[in-house]
């Protein structure tokens, strides 16, 4: 058979929650994490109903051809028979057989078909085939989950797979021998798997429903077990095969005896344990000659039941109806049904349909390990939150397109952590720079403030200053030239003051020419009177120190920093001047071992007139008019201060630093 274009299952995107479980849940692999969704990839599914039974999130869809059986029922030319699996007394075990059969009739069903005498003859088959030893080992082919299995990823079993059609399959053939060949049929049971083994033309299936489906079509129809009449289905009736949807119950069927002390018959159902017996079959483990395998724990299982019931209830239930059947079982009618149809052909072949995926080598699988920050078997944590086993799996998976790497916890908590890093120190970077931004907003909105006042007063200075002079050499014999000297001085000093503002307003040009800094440094400390107990000490941390700069500027911003560092060490101490550099920029630290600044006056410093000196010492315009000379050379200018011995060297540091050359790019 070949129905590997048939969609089976697909995601409902909107449910998904991206949990994985279906990926863990998966045998065949058959479900790609993309774009934060689990899709189920068609051609890979092999229809066990796992990843439907434990999505919580009710996120896989099932194919409906529900709305198909109700068109074929409506069509009343052509007959239909209800073809009904031998698991139906686990679903419908609220009311007798007799019910049961009297909706399907009532919903339209013109023949109802117990499936278990097909599996009666489907173990009668097998059973001479095992004791004949005609195909040894031989794999029991009855699950169509397990067939397609085989057929995608382990192909090379094919030739094991027992050459006997299933019971959906044998029922077809003989219902057309019993009832005529123009009946359709319709397979009803629990099982996803049997919609695509439907799909092959050699079944003679018109469709396959699942119990819940048939749940569906009898409430859309308001058919309930209140306003039926009772019937019992249409010969031939089962033996032993109603017990077949059981796990063993294929081997119980077949009259075959799985010892423990042969281990020739080996039975094996479950997901994990199917895969592990095919493995190890296909590896020559098993010295079996038939192997009995089932995706489910028994057809009871499968997920088309609508129920809840645990395993043991629903094995109880088929066994109960069995056990009742068998009550008032007649062997010579059933004998007799087994000789009209005993001629004819059950065989069935198996089409290749090799799905299996490159597997990546040594060094692909390293390279995705390690970018998962597994560098080595000690990192590989086995934890299978991300649906496989172990980390070399999932590696495996992402080469072949399966997964992706964020459906590893340990990476994306590891992820997460180097993020919210980040983000802490994105945060304080984006704090920092938001509070120069404001000082410097603060700081243009004075400047032009200063700048308009400078101007204005800056001509009438000159007037007075012009006139005083004027005055002072015409007095030189009256008694109150002090005065008029003392005029002089302060009108000079409000001058000062007024170029001090222009400054910091940045009215002034950089003219810019090669300096050695390094040089200019110790040229303006030596200028300056420092104290006995003041050492100044000067160094260079680059190999260039010559940067394109005014140097009249420049020496200005190192006066005003070193005077500073004089004024805040009254009892001596030491001042380190540094040079470092790189190719596109200066860098000036100076350290001094001072009195420090107060984290209340540190945002502060810039602002003009503020001083924390004694009236007439100093102006308020030093550090402003630095600032102003920093930006105009497109640098910055930063601080740090500590006055508490017991967090560390008190002192203070002023870090500048500015392009070597106009280009803006230098900074």
């Amino acid at each position: 058979m070949n129905f590997r274009h048939l969609e089976l299952v697909r995601t409902i995107k909107d449910k998904c929650r991206t949990c994985y479980t279906c990926v863990r849940n998966c045998p065949a692999k058959a479900i790609r994490i993309f774009d934060g969704q689990a899709e189920v990839i068609g051609d890979r599914c092999i229809g066990c109903g796992n990843c439907v039974r434990v999505c919580t999130q009710n996120a896989k869809e099932v194919i409906s051809c529900s709305e198909t059986a109700e068109r074929l029922l409506e069509n009343r030319n052509i007959r239909t028979a209800a073809l009904v699996a031998p698991s139906f007394p686990a679903e419908f075990n609220d009311f007798g057989h007799e019910v049961f059969v009297g909706m399907l009739r009532k919903l339209g069903f013109d023949l109802v078909i117990e499936v278990a005498f097909a599996a009666d003859v489907v173990a009668e088959k097998y059973r001479e085939i095992y004791e004949k030893g005609e195909l040894n080992p031989c794999i029991e082919a009855s699950c169509p989950g397990i067939v397609s299995y085989i057929e995608k990823y382990h192909p090379t079993l094919i030739k094991n797979l027992g050459p006997i059609v299933s019971p959906m399959t044998a029922s077809s053939r003989i219902v057309d021998k019993l009832y005529g060949k123009g009946i359709r049929k319709i397979f009803i049971g629990p099982c996803i798997a049997k919609k695509g083994e439907a799909s092959d033309p050699d079944t003679g299936i018109s469709c396959s429903i699942l119990f819940s489906e048939l749940r569906t079509m009898f409430n859309r129809k308001n058919i309930y077990a209140d306003n039926i009449e009772e019937s019992d289905f249409d010969q031939p009736h089962g033996a032993m095969g109603r017990i077949y949807a059981l796990n063993h119950g294929f081997l119980q069927t077949a009259g075959i005896d799985e010892s423990l002390l042969r281990s020739d018959v080996i039975s094996a159902a479950g997901q994990s344990n199917f895969v592990e017996a095919i493995r190890e079959f296909e590896q020559g483990n098993l010295d079996v000659k038939l192997l009995e395998i089932l995706c489910c724990q028994g057809c009871v299982m499968g997920a088309g039941f609508t129920n809840s019931s645990p395993l043991f209830h629903r094995n109880a239930r088929v066994s109960e109806y069995a056990k009742k059947r068998q009550e008032s079982f007649d062997e010579d009618v059933w004998k007799s049904y087994v000789e009209m149809v005993k001629d004819l052909d059950y065989s069935r072949k198996y089409d290749e349909d090799d799905s299996r995926l490159e597997s990546p080598n040594e060094e692909q699988l390293r390279a995705i390990l390690d970018s998962m920050g597994k560098m080595g078997p000690e990192d590989e944590l086995n934890c299978m939150a991300c649906g496989y086993e172990t980390c070399v799996e999932h590696a495996a998976a992402i080469h072949k397109g399966l997964a992706e790497r964020e459906m590893c916890l340990p990476y994306v908590i590891e992820r997460l952590k180097n993020t919210v890093t980040e983000l802490e120190f994105s945060s304080t970077e984006l704090a920092n720079t938001q509070r120069a931004l404001m000082h410097s907003e603060r700081l243009a909105s004075m400047g032009q403030l200063a700048a308009g006042i400078a101007h204005e007063v800056n001509n009438p200075l000159g007037v007075i200053l012009l006139y005083s002079h004027l005055l002072l050499e015409k007095v030189e014999s009256i008694g109150n030239k002090e005065e008029l000297q003392m005029i002089v001085q302060q009108t000079e000093r409000c001058k000062r003051i007024v170029s001090g503002l222009l400054n910091f307003a940045r009215q002034n040009k950089v003219a810019r020419q090669p300096v050695h800094i390094l040089k200019l440094c110790t040229e303006v400390t030596e200028s300056l009177h420092v104290p006995d107990n003041i050492k100044v000490v000067v160094t260079q941390a680059c190999s260039d120190p010559v940067a394109e700069v005014d140097r009249d500027q420049i020496a200005q911003v190192i006066t005003n920093l070193i005077t500073n560092s004089i004024d805040a060490m009254s009892d001596g101490g030491e001042i380190l001047i540094r040079m470092e550099g790189t190719e596109q920029s200066v860098k000036i630290i100076f350290r001094d071992t001072g009195c420090g600044i107060s984290q209340d006056n540190l945002p502060k410093i810039f602002t003009p007139f503020f001083t924390t000196k004694k009236i007439g010492k100093g102006t308020g315009l030093g550090l402003p008019v630095t600032y102003g000379i920093i930006k105009m050379h497109l640098g910055q200018i930063n601080v740090e201060s500590n006055t508490d011995p017991e967090k560390g060297a008190v002192g203070t540091v002023f870090t500048i630093k500015f392009p070597r050359n106009e280009s803006p790019n230098g900074a």
